[in-house]
């Protein structure tokens, strides 16, 4: 059935990050099952304003294909951009759900914003979780799990005829992959998962959830195996995972944390969901002070 198959890129230009929707080109009048792969929620850090206008084109693309959206996928709680999944779960009544791995995540940043690590807005904050070689299942639409941990210990791709939506874990060849100084990161497993998706034949659509193109690029939503394998700046298919290792703890030792870190996971570790209003009827996004505070500032 891939003739069929049809693949929806929509760029979030304020996070670099792709939203796919996945469903299939039919005739008829009916309803068309879909997937959605992550959603976003628009954020200003400076004024502190959230909106869906990015995602309102992806739902009136939706409504205008007659789609039914069966489930929303993430390929990890990110740390980059504010998911909407929830806005477009009450929309459409579909399942969210995120990689088994979740719960490391949850139990390190509960603490991190003094969350109790047994609080229901972590517990239930997905509808499902998934572990490798789990097969998801919208309508006609059928998705294999591969668990690709390394950049973190959620991260997820998902399989469907020929496509991969791979998450971070690589990038356009030129840019290269993701971080791994994240808690949960690892070298070691985020090179093991690039080799699993180097293992595919060649031919394989990698589908990128972000794309930050150089000066005179045209930004991109995919990259066959082959190409990867052959252009990849920080892991072709002959890199070693010495030679990674290396390159990989560099490159990570130079960059700062991503804008929106605190704001993103406040929320993404919550399934997409605002922490509660305080007393004033607000909520808010809390940023935890680091570093030797002066005895001034107690």
């Amino acid at each position: 059935m891939t003739d069929n198959l049809h693949i929806e890129p929509f760029f979030h230009d304020g996070t670099g990050t792709w939203t796919h929707v996945i469903h299939r080109d039919g005739g008829g009048d009916g309803e068309h099952d879909a997937i959605v792969i992550d959603p976003v929620l628009d954020y200003d850090p400076k004024s502190g304003k959230v909106g869906i206008d990015s995602l309102r084109v992806v739902q009136d693309y939706i409504a205008g294909k007659n789609l039914r959206v069966g489930r929303i996928l993430e390929t990890h709680a990110h740390a980059d951009h504010l998911s909407s999944a929830q806005v477009l779960r009450a929309a459409t009544g579909a399942s969210v759900g995120i990689g088994d791995g979740i719960r490391k995540v949850q139990d390190h940043f509960a603490g991190v914003f003094g969350i109790e690590r047994d609080d229901p807005a972590l517990r239930d904050a997905f509808d499902v979780t998934y572990a490798d070689g789990d097969v998801i299942e919208a309508g006609n639409l059928r998705i294999t799990v591969i668990a690709t941990p390394g950049h973190t210990s959620d991260s997820l791709s998902y399989a469907i005829e020929g496509h991969v939506f791979i998450g971070d874990t690589l990038f356009a060849p030129d840019v290269g992959c993701a971080r791994c100084d994240f808690p949960g990161g690892s070298v070691d497993d985020l090179y093991a998962s690039i080799q699993r998706l180097y293992a595919l034949d060649d031919a394989t659509v990698l589908h990128l959830c972000h794309d930050y193109p150089p000066a005179g690029r045209e930004r991109r939503s995919e990259v066959s195996v082959s190409e990867s394998k052959r252009d990849n700046r920080m892991l072709r298919g002959d890199t070693t995972l010495q030679d990674f290792r290396q390159a990989r703890l560099a490159r990570d030792a130079t960059l700062p944390a991503p804008t929106l870190l605190y704001p993103s996971l406040q929320v993404n570790i919550r399934g997409g969901r605002l922490p509660p209003p305080h007393k004033n009827g607000q909520r808010y996004l809390c940023t935890p002070v680091q570093g030797e505070l002066p005895a001034a500032l107690d």
